[in-house]
């Protein structure tokens, strides 16, 4: 087992000494008394192969394809594929045909229609397990660079992801989560070494990022931190970096332009601020709430940044960028559950560059080692689905306990017409399914607290339910079979309940 101890940051490699990063000596390391065995080396290269695997098996294993976001998505795919165009007015909803929706994670919807098309659930699922596959290679790779340790890698890596283990659903954020880690990778490594080379990808990284997931803003904040810590030490030498600020600055602006090159422009940055300025919307959807530490997983990220906190104070040496994005990452973190990764990212990288293990238990294996356990993991994964047997019926079976499989079949039959009031959660999948325009979806922000709050308290059959204007106006009703609304709505002389099974009920205006 590694000794975790606290130790102040290595100085950098490029030249500069401990006291011109500001670092205080490190402790001597002990030189390795014989060369490192193949069998050590065997041995390194197994265990990494699983825990690359672990991960995506898991995911694998639940086999998340009932998501209610990724139908949405799927159909907004479809869309671009069909009109050759990206959507920038909402050709989805009933209450809000027409109102501007720019579908910024326009490049995710065409990546998971082609997977659908040509592999059904099972690609949706396989989109998952190859991310959370690359997002735990990433993190490694993170803790491997700041940290030598081999089991002090593994302990990190592992404890890392698994406080991530509800993310992994088939979401663009993955894709954020994956940039997220490459980027503190780099502007770790480039501080630290005072080499600049791999801030040439962070452009790239960005114009991807801007076409993804909104939450490119979250990585250009920390870019931010490292570019303010570069140009404070130009005056303040006790906060000095290997980071040169021309180089930090010049990162931090051609991230900047990176994000640009999306098919909205600079106003990516509007459709950011209407998301956060909506805070109504996080006490509403529970993937937004606070993180409830109801799960073991919860504790394991709260583990992370006690940690993290201590590390710091023990340093006994204020790190801008550390401390910087230890706060915003607490921020962020614990303000929604959904943004866990932040801080777990943050908290991976201060503790691996801060902890010394043991010299005996030192990485040692070549550096080709890890590529192949890269392709070990994958075809373990892949072998995974054969064994698990996750195949397309499968995960129709799956949609089908919680989705309104049914009841959409028998609406078509029936060929009855909207307009439609239906369940906030079942609102992306009746965009994909039925094909008409819903009363409401998973689009949180786009539709506002108002919709979602009207929404909520009608199917609640809260008082006023009766003069809410969609409901009443309605031509079909599809709701859960046990919803409140659908209880009293049996009763009502205005409708009448044509179908119902075990998930779903459909009720229709009386003639």
């Amino acid at each position: 087992m590694a000794t975790l101890i606290i130790a102040p940051p290595s100085p950098g490699e490029s030249g500069q000494t401990e006291e011109d990063l500001g670092y205080p000596p490190a402790q001597p390391e002990m030189t390795e008394p014989t060369a490192p065995k193949k069998a050590d080396q065997l041995a390194q290269a197994m265990v990494l192969a699983i825990l690359f695997a672990a991960p995506a098996l898991m995911c694998v294993h639940s086999a998340c394809a009932n998501d209610p976001d990724i139908f949405w998505h799927l159909r907004t795919g479809e869309w671009i594929q069909q009109h050759h165009m990206i959507p920038r007015v909402d050709p989805f909803s009933g209450p809000n045909a027409g109102k501007p929706w720019p579908a910024y994670s326009w490049l995710f919807e065409l990546l998971s229609i082609q997977l659908f098309q040509r592999f059904g659930l099972v690609g949706i699922v396989g989109y998952s397990a190859g991310m959370v596959l690359a997002i735990t290679v990433a993190v490694q790779h993170l803790i491997k660079r700041l940290q030598t340790d081999f089991s002090v890698v593994i302990l990190l890596t592992f404890a890392s992801f698994f406080s991530l283990g509800h993310l992994m659903t088939p979401r663009p954020w993955m894709f954020t989560i994956l940039f997220f880690v490459l980027e503190v990778d780099i502007l770790m490594h480039a501080r630290r070494t005072g080499k600049v080379r791999e801030l040439a990808w962070l452009p790239l990284i960005f114009a991807l990022w801007s076409n993804l997931h909104i939450q490119f803003i979250d990585g250009l904040i920390v870019l931010g931190l490292a570019a303010g810590e570069s140009f404070v030490s130009l005056w303040m030498t006790k906060f000095r970096t290997g980071l040169g600020a021309k180089w930090a600055i010049g990162a931090l602006g051609a991230a900047v332009l990176g994000t640009l090159a999306n098919p909205f422009g600079w106003h990516i940055y509007r459709v950011a601020y209407d998301l956060a300025s909506q805070p109504g919307v996080l006490d509403k959807i529970n993937e937004l709430q606070a993180v409830p530490f109801r799960s073991l997983t919860d504790f394991v990220m709260l583990f992370l940044a006690l940690g993290t906190a201590a590390a710091l104070a023990w340093t006994r040496r204020l790190q801008l960028f550390e401390v910087g994005a230890f706060l915003f990452a607490a921020l962020v973190s614990f303000r929604s559950q959904r943004d866990v990764w932040v801080m777990t990212t943050v908290a991976a990288a201060i503790l691996a560059s801060t902890i010394v293990g043991k010299n005996k238990t030192r990485l040692r294996m070549p550096r080709f080692s890890t590529p192949l356990a890269v392709a070990a993991a994958a075809l373990i994964v892949l072998g995974g689905f054969r064994v698990m047997r996750v195949n397309d019926h499968l995960l129709k079976d799956q949609v089908a306990k919680t989705m309104p499989v049914d009841a959409v079949h028998f609406i078509q039959a029936k060929g009855y017409s909207g307009p439609l009031y239906n369940d906030f959660n079942w609102g992306g999948y009746l965009i994909w399914s039925l094909r008409t325009p819903v009363s409401i979806d998973g689009r949180a922000a786009f539709y506002g607290d108002k919709a979602i709050d009207s929404s909520v308290a009608t199917w609640k059959a809260e008082p006023e339910w009766k003069t809410n204007p969609e409901l009443t106006s309605a031509g079909i009703v599809l709701g859960p079979a046990k919803s409140s609304l659908v209880q009293v709505l049996r009763m009502d002389p205005r409708f009448r309940l044509v179908y119902e099974d075990k998930v779903a009920a459909v009720l229709i205006p009386q003639k």
